[in-house]
């Protein structure tokens, strides 16, 4: 058995592939340790598989609230502020009281060592051994959990930093170099990717070697935040690879899934209990190596995803100027929705649809929760009376301010990049996004809407249908004719067999994995680069993707290449999507939805797992399934194909 686990903030996802056939389950998270969550679900499944693939939030929760380890960063003396100057962006501009996000260090933790490499990685003052064996006592009598290097120059001449490594490696103390995390230029950047990756290193070993020891006979992959997986014990060595591990699941499930569906161009909308994450796939997921974190780059390869504080779980409340606010505080897994029953006592989205009829309190998670209207009305009259307001009337506001956060977020991948949404089509999932959905797609003018069969736990399909993978790169300063197919071609060739030579320690060999090269290209002069396909026509690919990106190209400007990649993926076999057995179109039931004008109207009730496929029907309508409901406004249309995922549009 093969099971995916994605971690969320209310609840943990699996989908596990047994003998052609697919499960699914859903447990409450456990945020104080996540394992428990995933271990229980593990029991309720039927005990330990044979292959665990794992999206985590472990990593990013220690960062946001600076729960890491105690790191040491070493760099080259004079240059110890680096990570403290950062650039000069100022993000908020005209804020007075704007404060700058907590350090994940202090300015004792930094050292910088006597040494000097020039950008041609020529040695200008070498590194003494006496230095190295100061060094070596100061770690260990301080007692610093981990320690990141990241040398001056050290992309063009990593000896210094290999030297640092050599004389800490008997102290215990994991380390991570700035040679092997981000071998590029561009000084912050790659001093705070090493300083994050050394922040989670070790929380991230402690965490994968708890699982590791329940679970000892299997295999466990971690999802990165490039849509590939990686085996668990790279994790403290990748630790900053996992930083968008359980998002990213999310994505690629959804575009993988819409491809095989026969769709190329795709908007993402993944809503949960605490977070909405929004991306854009054009004919791929899009790529990112400009992520900031709270303050913090991040230059890795990452699939493109914007999150926001916008689920079922977000928080309602009015400011101190009478406006309501929706988010982004949310009631978690614990206590949750006050409808939950567990004691919560702040009105949230989720109690905002079950008082609109939009969920219903016996058919919720397939009935093993049971909600409470009485909780949610109980909460949402006292922030209405305090107001004026009716119930219903300040449930419905609620509605549409969190669909016009979620509206804003899909524009930031969209609108804002010159791309209309309307020539793509909406992919919803997650256990909230198909109460949203068809909203949604309104206000953005959006013809058609995809929720997949398995729309609740879609992430951890993801995961099932990912690829183990992995990213190098190598620093390059090329120009004009050296910026061609023949002068770079032995350069991949050296990355590949360096990339080949560590993967060997995994146990992949070169037969079985697939290589990716890409270039980073720009034109002479400018500051930023685009990452093309390395193969015999780059040179002309690159000047179409600037036109695209742009608006315009020089086909006759010189070319700088700065940095070499190769993604080195390993094949799986293609996930098969089960197809639905055929019944008869019948509801389930009937029951009564408060539509946006405030109008109660009679609505249709269907069981997803009783659908046909194949077959049609129009809103209102309420589309129940074991994890995810769907509301289906008026005027749209709801076409069921044979494997049961349901494709909404205007009505015909």
């Amino acid at each position: 058995m093969r099971v995916a686990v994605d971690t969320g903030g209310t609840f943990t996802d699996f989908v596990a592939e047994s003998e052609g056939r697919l499960l699914t389950h859903k447990v409450p998270s456990t945020p104080e340790d996540p394992s428990r969550a995933v271990l229980k679900g593990l029991a309720e499944l039927g005990g330990h598989p044979a292959v665990l693939l794992h999206g985590t939030t472990v990593g990013t929760n220690a960062f946001l609230t600076r729960r890491g380890a105690k790191v040491l960063l070493i760099t080259t003396a004079g240059f110890e502020d680096v990570i403290f100057i950062g650039r000069q962006n100022r993000p908020k501009l005209f804020d007075f009281w704007v404060q700058k996000p907590r350090p994940l260090l202090s300015r004792r933790q930094v050292v910088g060592v006597p040494e000097r490499v020039n950008a041609r990685g020529e040695v200008l003052k070498a590194l003494s051994s006496g230095e190295l064996e100061v060094l070596r006592r100061f770690v260990t009598e301080k007692g610093f959990e981990s320690v990141a290097v990241s040398l001056l120059h050290s992309y063009a001449n990593p000896i210094h930093e290999r030297k640092i490594k050599e004389a800490l490696s008997g102290t215990g103390v994991p380390l991570s170099l700035s040679s092997e995390i981000l071998p590029e230029f561009r000084e912050f950047e790659r001093t705070s990717t090493t300083l994050v990756n050394a922040y989670l290193a070790p929380i991230m070993a402690r965490y994968v070697g708890q699982l590791a020891r329940n679970l000892p006979q299997t295999k466990i992959f971690l999802m990165q935040s490039s849509g590939g997986l990686m085996p668990a014990e790279a994790a403290g060595r990748r630790a900053a690879a996992t930083l968008l591990s359980g998002p990213a699941g999310g994505v690629h499930g959804a575009f993988t899934l819409a491809r095989l569906l026969g769709l190329e161009k795709i908007i993402t909308f993944d809503m949960g209990g605490t977070s909405t994450d929004v991306s854009l796939c054009d004919g791929e997921p899009t790529y990112t190596r400009q992520y900031v974190l709270e303050g913090y780059p991040v230059h890795l390869k990452m699939i493109d995803i914007h999150t926001i504080g916008a689920g079922g779980g977000s928080i309602a409340s009015f400011d101190k100027g009478g406006a309501l606010r929706v988010g982004p505080e949310s009631a978690g897994a614990d206590p949750g929705p006050a409808c939950y029953g567990k004691g919560g006592r702040m009105p949230t989205v989720t109690d905002a649809n079950l008082l609109l009829g939009r969920l219903l309190p016996h058919r919720f998670l397939a009935g093993r929760l049971s909600l409470q209207p009485e909780a949610s009305r109980r909460v949402f009259q006292r922030l209405a009376e305090s107001r004026g307001f009716r119930v219903e009337e300040l449930a419905l506001g609620v509605i549409e301010i969190v669909n016009n956060h979620m509206e804003q977020a899909i524009k930031k991948v969209s609108v804002e990049r010159g791309i209309d949404p309307q020539d793509f089509t909406l992919v919803c999932f997650g256990g909230a996004g198909g109460l949203h959905a068809t909203a949604l797609a309104e206000r953005l003018s959006m013809k058609r809407i995809l929720v997949p069969r398995l729309s609740g736990v879609l992430s951890a399909l993801g995961l099932l249908m990912a690829r183990p993978s992995f990213d190098f790169s190598q620093a390059v300063f090329l120009s004009g004719p050296k910026v061609a197919y023949e002068y770079l071609l032995p350069l991949f060739d050296e990355l590949i067999e360096r990339a080949l030579k560590e993967l060997s320690r995994y146990g992949y060999r070169r037969e079985e994995l697939e290589v990716k090269p890409e270039v980073d290209l720009r034109y002479q002069g400018q500051s930023y680069e685009l990452t093309v396909g390395f193969e015999p026509g780059f040179i002309e690919k690159f000047h179409a993707l600037h036109q695209r990106l742009y608006g315009y190209a020089m086909p006759l400007a010189p070319l700088e290449a700065v940095a070499i990649r190769v993604s080195l993926s390993a094949r799986v076999p293609d996930l098969e999507l089960p197809e639905i057995a055929g019944k008869e179109l019948s509801p389930a039931e009937e029951t009564e939805v408060i539509l946006r004008s405030g109008e109660r109207v009679s609505c249709q009730v269907y069981l997803w797992e009783d659908l046909p496929g194949e077959t049609s029907f129009s809103g209102p309508a309420l589309v129940v399934g074991p994890y995810a409901t769907v509301w289906v406004e008026p005027g749209w249309q709801v076409d069921v194909d044979r494997y049961g995922n349901l494709w909404l549009a205007p009505a015909r």
